[in-house]
């Protein structure tokens, strides 16, 4: 089986026995989508909940930025046969890392970007695992659609 993986700003879709994951997600979130049916799955991990801060960098990268790279996940994830009605969605991450008073509350301005774009798109979340203090790993097996989470001291399913 061979891991794919997911860099900040990246946006990768893929079918089959692939492995996605992504690391180190602090205040960035990761959407990951899997559709079951053709075990078509994909995944985004957005630092910034919008565009309008950086459209130069939206341009280069649109996965930086939660309302840039939702569209292009999505679209990619059609373009592999993927439907909206048989694909679960699940977040992860947007923690409040290295901002002790939640001065910036990133992560949590993240996560909200995620679910208004969702709720727009007609979409729920299936999983949820958001928030806290510290950073998160995903990984998604696209041959079962185990979301696999893990810390540094722990690794649980969701």
């Amino acid at each position: 089986m061979s891991r794919l993986n997911v860099g900040i700003g990246g946006i990768l879709v893929s079918a089959g026995s692939d492995e996605i994951r992504t690391y180190a997600l602090g205040s960035c979130v990761a959407v990951v989508v899997w559709d079951p049916s053709l075990r078509v799955g994909g995944m985004i991990h957005a630092a910034l909940p919008e565009a309008r801060i950086n459209p130069e960098k939206a341009r280069d990268e649109p996965g930086y930025f939660v309302d840039t790279g939702l569209p292009r996940l999505f679209d990619e994830l059609r373009k592999q046969g993927a439907r909206q009605q048989t694909c679960w969605v699940k977040l992860v991450g947007g923690a409040s890392i290295l901002d002790e008073g939640n001065t910036f509350d990133i992560g949590q301005k993240n996560s909200l970007a995620v679910k208004k774009y969702l709720r727009d798109l007609g979409m729920i979340l299936t999983g949820e695992d958001t928030g806290g203090k510290s950073s998160r790993t995903v990984v998604l097996s696209l041959l079962t659609g185990e979301l696999t989470i893990s810390n540094g001291t722990q690794k649980w399913t969701l």
